[in-house]
Formats: C-alpha cells, structure tokens, sequence
C-alpha cells in the first residue's frame, strides 16, 4: 500500500513538472508564430514621396503648401509611385514617342510640359479608343478631330495619326488659350471642355484651376499631370530605375505615297516587303483593310526601313528594326 502512494505520488509529480514546463514553450511557440505570421504579412516598408512646396506647369508655379492643394498632389503622386508596372511601361514607351511629339509641340508655341497631359489621355497607346468613342495619343472625340483638321470616317482615321494628330491638338490648344490665357485652365479645358470650365469659372467668379470645385477627375487632372511630369523627369528619385537598354527604341521609317484606291492591304503590304501586321502598326489610322480613296487624295504611309528583318536587341537603346 505504501508502495504504491509512493508511486502515485512520484508520478503526480512527474506530471506537474511536464505541464508546468509546456506552459512556456506553447506560449513562447504561439509568441513565435505571431510574429513570424506579422512578418510575412508586412514584407517590405512603404513610405510616400515627398511631396515639393512649389512646382512649375508650362511656366506657371503651382504653391503647394496650402493643405488642399497638397493633399491633391500627395494623392496623385503617391498613385503614380506605387502604380509600378503602369509607370514603368509609361517611361518605356515615352522614349519612342516623346522625340516625334517634343518638335511638333515646340514648332507650334505651345509649352512643352503639354506632353504629360497627352500620356494622361492615353497612357501612350496610340490604338487607345474610350468608351465614349476618344481616340488616339490626344483622345481626339470624331467632331473635334474634324474641326481641327483631322479627317475621321471608315476609311481613314487620322486621330490615330501621331503627327497629325498632335498638330490638331496644338490647334485646339492655342484656341483654348486665347480664351483663358492660362495654360493651367487650358488644360483643365482638355478635360472637361471649354465650356463646362467656363460655365464654373463664371458661376464661382474664379479664373484659377486651383481655387475652382469641379469635379473629381477635372480637379485631378492637371495635379496628375505634373505629379507625372516629376516622376518621369527624375525615375529613379521616385524607385523606378530604367536603363536606356530597356527603354522602347525609336522605330525608324521611310514614306511611301499612296495615291488612289487600295483593293487588299495584304497584298498592297506584301509588295512593299512587308506583312498586314507591320503595315497596319506603323499606320493605325488605316482602319479598313482596304482604302476606297474616292476623292482621289495622295496618302503618305509608313515603311519600316529595313522591312521585316528582324532586329538584336544586343542591349541597345535604339536598335534598328
């Protein structure tokens, strides 16, 4: 009988020490795994860019340190910094367009920054088209295109022109600016039209962007432009490190005219030595596979100059096509 409390006793003590030692180690297990579970869910920090107390918009300073206007710059800056892919391929792509359209702009008096407000419109794709039937780099709506000299019907859609297109734009542009004398409005303008800006300038008797209430993405819109504007001038300020290699090259062509009628694009391509495909990239604004051309006009399309051979990469930033 002694025997056996004896050995009761030995293994209730055995068994206390056995949970009085778990206790710790299921806690310090728990603590473990609370943390590693806080570590994977937060891998890396994210702390907003800076934002700058003035910045220029074609010449004009925007004062950043009033709270509203702040904030909306925060906004917009922080969206394009942590946009990454979206930014990434806007940098890209600017290094093939920005050289066709800076000499366009400048040629035509209106200030350089304008080219921001273009990848805005369209995030530089030129066969970009919105639901309400805007097109190209500009976002030209068919009406507007044809007032400011685009031609636009089945055949022919010159909103999808880069050159032309973009000298329509400097049309609408300086028009715009002879009403308001402020590129800031001018701008504003593209957005939301000349009227719809003029009507709350008037009903708010105010003539600055900045102290106008107007809707979300006309009150946006020029502060993502210049908050674009900042990122693409300095990337890597902003975590985006591009080399020139990665850079979208320059593709160079020759003119080819085009005068009347055109039956099939695909073998009117193939006599030219290249295919439908390559026709058709280099001149979006051929809209059929065929061009009935009644009026008889002389056309100018776009060759690649060395055809269809294929280009090495060989980490250059403009290599031939």
């Amino acid at each position: 009988m002694k025997r056996q409390m004896k050995i009761n006793y030995i293994l209730t003590l055995i068994l206390v020490f056995c949970i009085g030692a778990s206790i710790p180690i299921l806690t310090g297990s728990s603590q473990v795994n609370e943390q590693h579970s806080a570590k994977s869910e937060v891998p890396y920090c994210v702390t907003p860019p800076t934002v700058p107390a003035q910045v220029t918009f074609d010449g004009e300073t925007i004062d950043l340190r009033r709270y509203d206007r702040r904030e909306r710059m925060d906004r917009e800056m922080m969206a394009f910094t942590y946009m990454h892919s979206t930014t990434m391929l806007l940098i890209k792509r600017a290094n093939r367009y920005f050289p066709i359209i800076e000499p366009i702009l400048k040629a035509n008096g209106i200030p350089d920054d304008f080219k921001y407000l273009m990848v805005i419109e369209s995030n530089l794709n030129n066969i970009a088209r919105s639901p309400a039937g805007a097109a190209g780099l500009w976002q030209f709506m068919p009406a507007t295109g044809r007032e400011f000299g685009l031609e636009v019907n089945d055949n022919v859609d010159e909103r999808y022109h880069i050159e032309k297109a973009t000298v329509a734009a400097c049309k609408y542009l300086k028009k715009s600016y002879a009403r308001y004398g402020s590129w800031t409005m001018v701008a504003a303008s593209y957005n939301a039209g000349v009227s719809g800006v003029s009507r709350q300038a008037g009903r708010q008797d105010s003539n600055s962007y900045y102290d106008l209430l107007l809707n979300d993405e006309t009150a946006r819109y020029v502060f993502r432009i210049v908050a674009l504007k900042l990122i693409m001038q300095a990337p890597e300020q902003y975590g985006f490190k591009v080399a020139n290699e990665e850079k979208y090259p320059i593709l160079k062509y020759e003119n080819v005219e085009l005068k009347g009628s055109v039956e099939n694009f695909t073998d009117y391509a193939h006599k030219l030595g290249i295919n439908y495909k390559i026709l058709k990239y280099f001149n979006p604004w051929l809209r059929q596979s065929y061009l009935k051309n009644p009026a008889g006009k002389t056309y100018v399309i776009k060759v690649p100059e060395k055809g269809l051979r294929q280009f090495a990469w060989e980490n250059k930033a403009t290599p031939d096509f």
